[in-house]
């Protein structure tokens, strides 16, 4: 098969597939967080241990967010209506909690592997 005919195959593959949606994902496959003036939702997140997850962070409100987690040794700062994420690299089993370091009465969220 020549190179281009095996691209072409493995790219229509691939927009068949497609991405796998949920009722905690975001729309590029990534699990999302929305973060706004203080509050965050989800607070408990329930993801696949053992495989390659991306956590899509949106901070829809005006102030800045820091998302910290130290149990996962990841932190993201977001201004006001920005959009990033985090990769997390096949956690284990397990609760792995996360907050929002420059809104500390926000309380805590908990990321589950399963």
């Amino acid at each position: 098969m020549h190179r281009r005919t095996l691209t072409r195959t493995l790219v229509a593959a691939a927009l068949c597939i497609g991405p796998i949606a949920g009722p905690s994902m975001a729309d590029d496959a990534g699990y999302l967080i929305v973060f706004k003036d203080g509050t965050f939702t989800p607070s408990r997140l329930e993801v696949p241990a053992g495989t390659r997850i991306k956590i899509v962070l949106r901070n829809a409100g005006k102030t800045p967010v820091e998302f910290e987690s130290r149990s996962l040794r990841k932190e993201k700062v977001l201004g006001g209506g920005v959009e990033s994420f985090v990769i997390l690299r096949g956690p284990s089993r397990g609760e792995y909690d996360f907050f929002d370091d420059f809104h500390p009465d926000a309380g805590k969220g908990v990321i589950v592997a399963k």
